[in-house]
Formats: C-alpha cells, structure tokens, sequence
C-alpha cells in the first residue's frame, strides 16, 4: 500500500509540471488543484484591492473579491495551490491606476506565487518598484502594458526560477548593453522573453547568448538601429523569434533560415534590412515567415516546398524578383500568401487543392498571362484574393465570383479584357467586396453581377462596359455601401420613381462620373451617404438645393464638375463638406461662400463675375486648396485670405482682378500660389519669410513693377518661377542661383537689362530643365560656364514624371505645372510639364558675341532658342551632340561661316530655323534636315542647294548670285521664330490628357506608350485646359 501511495504521488508530481509547461506560452490560465484559502493569503488580497486604485464599472474581478467568501481561492483571478497558497494571480485588464507603488505593497507578501500578470492596466508611469524580488517563486511574470516604466530592477536577480517575462510596452529605455546583462545575469532558465516596444535601443548585446534555454523572443518595436546578431540562430531550442519594426539594417544572417526549430521568423518593417531567401533545409518547422516591408531581394527558390508545415508566409513591400515558384502547389498547410508590391514576373501558379489557403495578395507585381479556372480549382476556403496591379490579361474565369468562401476579390488595374460569363448561379456567393476597375472589360454589366445579394462594395470604373443600365437593376445589392460605374461607356438611366434610399439603405459612396447622366438619381434622404460624384456628365439647369442636404449632413465628398450647371437655386446652404469640386460649369454671378470645414475647394472654369467676399479668408481656415481660377472675377486680392493658415494652394489666375498683392499673402503656408493672367499693379512684396514654403509661384501676364524681391531666396523649396511678362525692371537677379531647386525659370517679356555674367560663375541649378529670359533687354556675351553647369540637361532623363506638387498625400491629389509654347502664333498649352521636357530661350534679347561649344554638352535640351540677338562667329559643330534636340532657332543674328555637317545628325530635329544670318556654302544634306522648307534658310544670302532655289556651282559650294524671290522677301519682314513662354496652369490629380507638341513627332509617341493611367477615383484629378486669354 505504501507503494501504491508513493507512485500515485510521483504520477501526480509528474502531471502538473508537465500540464505547467504544456500552457506556460499561451498565458496563465492554468488548471491548478485547489486547496483551500488561508486566512493571512485572504488578507493580503484584501489589502491588495483596498490599496489598489481602479475603476469598478470596468473591473470583472476585483469587483467580485469579497470578504464574506471564505475561500480567496476561487475569487475571480485567483488560484491556490493544494496547501491554500496563493500561487496565481491576474489581475490583466483591471484598469489599475495606484497602489502598487513601493516594495511595503502587499502584493510583495504573497511570497508563494508562481505566476503574476499585471498586463493591461493604466498604472501612472511609475518606475518598476522593487519588491518584485521577493516573489522567487515566481516562474511567470507579465507587466505588458501596465504603465509601468522604468530599468529593470536590481531585485529581479532573485527570480532565478522565472522563466516567461513580459515587459510589452514598459517604457525600459535602456541600451542594448545595458538590458540585455540585466536579464541574462539574473535570470538564468529564462525561456520566454518579450520586450516589444519598451523603447530599447540596440545594439543587442551577446551576453544574451548565456540564456541557453530561450525558445521564444519578442522584440518588435524597440530602435535598435543595429545589424541582427548572428547569435540568435545559436540557440538550441528557439522557436519563435520576432524583431520587427525595430529600424534594423545590413543583411540578415542566413542561417537564421537553416535552424530546424524555429516555426515563427518575424522580420518585417525593417526599411533597410537587406537579405535574400537560401534553400530551405529539409524537415524544417517554420510555420510564419514574415519579412514584409524589408529590403530583401532575389528570388524565391523552388525549395520553398521544404517548408511543408508553413502557414504564413508575408513578402509583401520587399524587392523579388523572378517568378513566383512553382512549388507553392505542395504547401499543403498555407493559409496565407502575400507577395504584394514586389517585382515578380512571369505567370500565376496553380493554387489548386490547397484546402486551407484563406488570403493570396499578389497585387503590385509584374505578373501576366491569363488566370484560367484550373489555377483556384478546390479553393474551399479561399475568402481574399488581390491580384491587383499587374498586367494580367484574357477573359475572366466567372467560377472566381462564385468560390464557395470568396468575400474580398480586386483585380484592379489589370488588362483583363472580353466579355463576363454569365454561367454560375451567383446569388448564394459570400462576396462581399468586388473591384475590376481600370481593366478592358467590356460588353454589358454582367447579370451575375446583379445578384451578389452579400456584395457591399462594387467597383467597374475605368473599363469599357457599353449599353444602358438603370441603378434600379442593382436593387438585389441591397447591402451596397459603395458603387463605383464611373467612366466607361455606360448611359446610366435614373429612374422618376425609383429613391436611391429604398433601393440602398446603407450606401455610402455613389461614383457615377462620365456616365451620360441627365438627370439626378433620386438621392433626397440618403442619410447615410458621405462621398457623391456625379461629375463628367450632361447635367444641366440649376443645382438644387436639396443636393446639400443629402446625407443629413454627413455628406464630406461632393463633385459636381464638368458638366453643364447654369446656376444654384436659391436658398442654398452648404454643409460640413470636405471636398467641394463644382468647376468647369456655367455657374454666374457671385462666387458662393464656402463651407468652413472644407478642406478642398474648386470653383474654377465658370462664369462667377462678382468680387470675391471681403471675409472669404475666414470661411477656408481649414482649407488646402482653394482655386477660382478661369473664372472673370473682379476687384482685389481681399487680405482675409491670409487667414487660411492651412491653405498650400491658392489659384486665382485667368481673371480679371486688380490692385496690388497684400503682403502677408507670402507670408502664409503657401506651396503654390498662381496669379497669372490678371490686372495685378505695383510691386511684388519683399516679404517672403524665413521658411518660405512656396514651391511654385506664379504672377505672370500681370503688370507689376519694380525688382525681383531679394527675400525670394528664402523660398529654397522652390521649383517653378515665372514671372513673365510684367514690366519689371531690373538686373538679372544672380541670387536667384541659390534657389538651388528650380526646374523652371521665366523671366521672359519684361524690363530686365544688363549682362548675365553671372551665370558664368558656379551655379547651382542641377535640376533646371526649363529658362526663359526671352524678350527683354540683356546684353553680353553668353557665359561659357552657363551651359556646362545646367546638369539636368546634359543627362538622360529617366522615365516620364511631371512636375507636380503634392498636397494632399493621402489622396494623391497635386496640383498640376503646365506649360505654353508659342509657334508661329499658335500657342499650344501643355497640360503636364514631363521631366523629359527641356528648353532653352535667350531669344529677343541683345546678346552679343559667340555662341559657346559648351552648349553641345546639353544632350538632353529639346528646344534651342537663341534667334532675335547679336550673335556673330560660326554655329558650333557641337550642336550636333544635341541628340535630343526637336527645335532649333538661330534665326536673326549675324552667324557666319558654313551650317556645321553635324545638324544632319539630328535625327529628331522637327523645327529649324537658321533665317536671316550671314551663312554661306551648301546647306548639308541629310534625311531629316531635307524636310525642312525654304523658309528656314531665308535671308542667307551665301547659302544655296536643297531646298533653297540656288544651285551651288563652284567647289567650295557658293552659290552664283541671284536676286532675292518674292518668297524670300515676303518672309523677311515676318518673324519666324519659336517662342516659349512657360505659363503654369492649374491641373489637379492623374489627368491623362496631354496636348502633344505640334512639332515633335518623337515626344508624341513616347508620352502616348507610357503616359500614366488615370485612377478614376472621387479624388481623381480633373483635366484643366485654360484658355489661352
């Protein structure tokens, strides 16, 4: 019998160590043989709670400790072990403020617990009291989250048993010396470790390595700002490792992907941690595999399968390459892949018969092909899939709409293309979320898209859908929260009697731009709509004003552009709107006030006639962008403008306003302000501050005066000046040259006068891609120095971009730099100035002298303007490594000499003017330069051959002597110049119209391949073309 008794006991002993360890990872919920409480163990507690400051109305379990229950042993939070010890106490989620102060708090008496959770509480910021080593029993402690702050304490050297710390969210501040001897010296079985976001700072210190027994580490968050030890893949037993977000860079080591036991790797957020993907080992145990955000690179090795126990699996944000492997059809385990926003190429694998794959986001990738049925045969689970992003073609397999667990499916910005199948019934799908915007998708609005009865979110904009729908034919969807049919060639039918609010209870975002609509949809009532566009339409006669009721007030996003709205009936108030876009209608007369909580505000390209409100500064204190430009708006610039702190955009150009510019106007938060194209007088303000933060200004077609204010440079963030044609007088400002950011500069049809020598001396103008000082009174010679330090021209330009200033960053709305070339007359208003774009303009001006060889280092320039000067000596042969070069006009100077052999060379030369010179001999012959006509030789009295009607007739090429044609003397009194004047315009967004260049047949076709697409969005910009007054 005593036997029996001993074993029983060893069985016993044995059963609670290993149903101890088998939960000491998931927590302290542990299953613990009660022995009745003990009477001071009951009072301690009491203390405890009377001590401790909380909130009772969110309390569930000190709530419930009460003193008439005898045993404190199934008080809420409590366990005991047999002999009726405390030996478990949670107290997580208590919302504790005070009491545990010092090391005299009675919680520091219960000297027999095993295992303390403090974890999410609002203890005041107090430092980690000592006491805590008086627990040495301890073999569990968790304070994550808790309030505390503070470095380890001293004490904690007694709990050599502990064996899980959690210090999530304690503030330790302690360098990674520091901390890391503090654990590893007093805790020797440590086997859990977790320090996420204690604000630790690295580097991580080796003495860890002493912690031979740690399975699991957490160290997300902290700024290590350090490599990854090497000796993290030392430790025998890990299995979960997590450091993410924790500013760690070189290259990650290797092995950490060769150790067997290892099932969690977190490594993602990490911006510059660089590193690739090795062979997997056989038999490995890795279950997570979370690098997203990283810069690791390279391709993914078909030995991907080795990891036969993985689940999940995040490479999003990274840089991979190559294609997606094969091999992914064998992780018979994965719940969740995600490649998103890398570099893959190539096909789409077969995820067929992988029964528990939930999540797939291959969006942002390079992939093509077709995506057949056969690739998400046996998906049973599947419930989110993002292949947006791409360029994926062919038809679209319908049996994706109808997967039996499908809920979120995007496949966005791709190229699919033909016609939807209606082949599956549809009326039983989860299908909760559906983009196919911005594809070729055509043919009628598929009817299994109708009956998508869980669908809440419908996105077709931005395909070719064709023939007539009417929004009562969604009326199955009667849970949709957004719908987006804009921009394909739909003609959208609103019914009389059919209210929206009936049909859509619960939506929130009607898209319906660019859908041939003429009439409103029946939206009064619709409580719960926030974003309306109906712009791009045939909507015509008056806004009515129950339009700004819609939504209750709740209503933030309303644009009402392009269409044909002659006035707003009157009374009208608006409400709490936050985008506001009602240009280019027909709306007269005054200019309504707008919203005070408006953040953007577009009223341009109407016919508002009045002054603008003296206080209409008050009403856009919260406001970014503000534009009444092409309007014909009189009186001034009312100074109440500069109280719209927030305002970063202000146009008001194409109008018809006048008086001076207030002063405080600079000094605001101004990025771009366009004044171009009024009747401003007077000087410009010097009043630019320190800090001045205008990128872009434009005062040009005014009539101001004076000289260019010297406190412009302290707009350093300047990229586009113009100020043409005003009548400024003055020296060419040489300090403009430390706007060391400037990529246009116009200066052109004003006063200015003198030398530019200046420009001789180092410039610091690396991005300057486009100056014009045409049509002023400059003299001198042109600086040889000039042109060698204009480094944007004399690089390739890589890609196409626009210059743009970027406002509202969450949006992705910009405000859109334009410029105008003039052309024989006929200007031609460009809606994006592309970086390839560059042009140089001295002409009309009285500069003397040669023209220097360094200007053949411009081999990016596409216009050369130097006609209408003085200029005398040879045209430089190094014109011809201007290989970019489009238009070229030297026309009216005293050149002399031969036409260099080399402008044959100039294959995308399609303007050429030489007229007017003293040139001589035999124009070249060449492929392009024989297109040119008669006109861009004229008045070259020495020049004959083709196609000039003079025959060369002696070796050296000079032409016998024949009178002036009717021809030529008609063209000598016409001036045949190309004249640029930059004119900055008001483009808001991804517009995609361009006017191409009359003159360039290259620029056309490469901005027509790789012009960006539009992203037809509520926030989607809108294309401004001005007129040109």
């Amino acid at each position: 019998m005593p036997n029996y008794d001993m074993r029983f006991k060893m069985f016993s002993s044995v059963f609670f160590i290993l149903l101890f360890f088998s939960n000491s990872d998931l927590g302290i919920n542990l299953t613990f043989v009660s022995g009745q409480c003990l009477q001071d163990q009951k009072q301690l507690l009491l203390q405890l709670k009377n001590n401790l400051t909380y909130d009772s109305s969110l309390s569930t379990k000190l709530v419930q400790w009460n003193e008439s229950i005898d045993d404190c042993c199934g008080w809420p939070g409590v366990k005991c072990d047999t002999r009726g010890r405390v030996s478990s106490l949670d107290l997580s989620g208590e919302s504790i403020t005070d009491g545990i102060n010092d090391a005299g708090s009675s919680l520091f008496r219960l000297v027999f617990l095993e295992n303390l959770s403090l974890a999410q509480n609002s203890i005041g910021a107090i430092d980690l009291p000592f006491g805590f080593g008086e627990l040495t029993e301890l073999r569990y402690l968790n304070l994550s989250n808790s309030g505390f702050s503070g470095q380890i304490p001293l004490d904690f050297s007694n709990l050599t048993r502990l064996r899980e710390l959690y210090l999530d969210g304690v503030n330790i501040s302690a360098k990674g010396s520091e901390w890391c001897n503090a654990i590893s010296s007093s805790l020797p079985n440590l086997r859990v470790l977790s320090l996420s976001n204690a604000y630790l700072t690295g580097p991580i210190d080796s003495s860890l390595v002493k912690l031979r027994s740690l399975s699991v580490i957490r160290l997300d968050g902290n700024n290590f700002s350090s490599q990854i030890p090497e000796f993290f893949a030392d430790f025998p037993s890990l299995r979960i490792l997590t450091i993410s977000s924790c500013n760690l860079f070189g290259v990650a080591p290797a092995k950490l992907f060769q150790v067997k036991s290892l099932e969690t790797l977190d490594l993602s957020g990490n911006g510059d941690l660089e590193g690739s993907l090795p062979e997997f080992p056989l038999n490995s145990s890795l279950q997570h595999l979370l690098l997203s955000n990283t810069k690791f690179s390279g391709n993914v090795s078909e030995s991907i399968d080795s990891l036969r126990m993985l689940s999940n699996i995040d490479l999003g944000g990274c840089s991979f390459s190559g294609p997606i492997p094969s091999s992914i059809k064998n992780l018979t385990q994965l719940v969740s892949l995600h490649f998103s926003a890398n570099h893959f190429v190539g096909s789409i694998p077969s995820f067929a018969f992988l029964k528990n794959l939930t999540e797939i986001d291959l969006s942002g990738n390079r992939l093509t092909g077709q995506i057949p049925d056969s690739l998400w045969e046996g998906l049973e689970k599947l419930e989110f899939l993002d292949l947006s992003g791409n360029t994926l073609e062919g038809e679209l397999p319908a049996s994706l709409f109808v997967l039996p667990s499908i809920k979120v499916l995007h496949l966005n910005n791709n190229s699919f293309s033909g016609v939807i199948r209606d082949s599956f019934n549809s009326s039983s799908s989860p299908l909760e979320v559906l983009e196919l915007n911005v594809n070729n998708l055509e043919g009628p609005i598929p009817r299994i898209l109708f009956e998508l009865r869980n669908l809440l979110s419908l996105s077709l904009s931005a395909n070719k859908f064709n023939g007539s729908v009417q929004l009562t034919d969604f009326r199955k969807l009667t849970n949709l929260v957004y719908l987006d049919l804009s921009y394909n060639y739909l003609s959208v039918q609103v019914s009389e009697t059919a209210a929206i609010p009936s049909l859509f209870p619960r939506l929130g975002t009607l898209m319906l731009a660019s859908c041939n609509l003429q009439k409103l949809p029946l939206l009064r009532n619709l409580s719960s709509l926030m974003v309306l566009d109906l712009s791009d339409n045939q909507l015509h006669g008056e806004i009515p004003n129950w339009i700004w009721e819609v939504g209750d007030g709740v209503l933030r996003i309303l644009n009402l552009s392009h269409n044909q709205f002659s006035h707003l009936q009157e009374p009208y108030a608006f409400r709490n709107h936050h985008y506001l876009d009602l240009h280019s209608n027909m709306l007269p007369g005054e200019i309504p006030v707008p919203p005070r909580t408006a953040v953007f505000v577009d009223m341009s390209s109407n016919n508002f006639s009045s002054p603008l409100p003296a206080n209409i500064g008050y009403s856009l204190t919260s406001s970014f962008f503000f534009s009444l430009a092409n309007n014909k708006i009189l009186g001034t610039i009312p100074p109440s403008l500069c109280n719209a702190t927030r305002l970063r955009i202000l146009d008001l150009s194409n109008n018809r306003l006048h008086g001076k510019i207030p002063s405080c106007l600079f000094e605001n938060t101004l990025g771009v302000l366009n004044l171009r194209r009024n009747n401003v007088i007077g000087d410009i303000p010097d009043t630019f501050p320190v800090g001045c933060g205008l990128e872009t200004l434009d005062l040009s077609w005014n009539t101001l005066q004076g000289k260019v204010p010297k406190s412009l440079t302290r707009c350093t963030e300047m990229g586009v000046l113009n100020l043409g044609n005003n009548d400024l007088n003055d020296n060419f400002p040489c300090w403009l040259k430390n706007l060391t950011g400037l990529r246009v500069l116009v200066l052109s049809n004003n006063k200015f006068h003198g030398n530019i020598s200046c420009l001789g001396d180092s410039i610091t103008w690396p991005n300057l891609q486009i100056v014009n000082i045409a049509s002023n009174a400059f003299n001198g010679v042109l600086p040889e120095n000039l042109f060698r330090d204009l480094k944007a021209l004399s690089v390739d330009q890589d890609g196409l971009d626009h210059l743009n200033f970027l406002f509202l960053t969450a949006s992705h709305i910009y405000y859109q730099d334009s410029v105008t070339l003039t052309l024989k007359g006929l200007d031609v208003e460009l809606e994006k100035i592309l970086n390839i774009f560059t042009a140089v303009d001295f002409s009309n001006n009285h500069f003397s002298g040669i023209i220097p060889e360094t200007i053949g280092e411009l081999k990016s320039l596409y216009v050369l303007n130097l006609s209408h000067n003085a200029l005398s000596g040879h045209i430089p042969g190094s014109i011809g490594n201007l290989e970019d070069l489009e238009s070229l006009d030297l026309s009216f100077n005293n050149l002399e000499g031969e036409i260099p052999q080399q402008l044959a060379s100039l294959t995308f030369l399609s303007f050429l003017n030489l007229s007017y010179n003293n040139l001589v001999g035999r124009i070249p012959q060449g492929s392009q330069i024989q297109t040119f006509a008669t006109s861009s030789f004229l008045g070259n009295e020495g020049l004959c051959g083709f196609p000039l009607n003079r025959t060369c007739t002696d070796h050296s090429g000079s032409p016998a002597f024949q009178h002036p044609t009717s021809e030529e003397e008609e063209q000598k009194a016409l001036d045949n110049g190309i004249y640029i004047s930059a004119a900055l315009g008001f483009f808001v967004g991804l517009g995609v119209i361009f006017w191409p260049l009359v003159f360039s047949k290259r620029w056309r076709r490469c901005y027509y391949n790789f012009v960006d697409k539009a992203v037809m969005l509520v926030l989607r910009p809108h294309h401004h073309q001005l007129e040109d007054w």
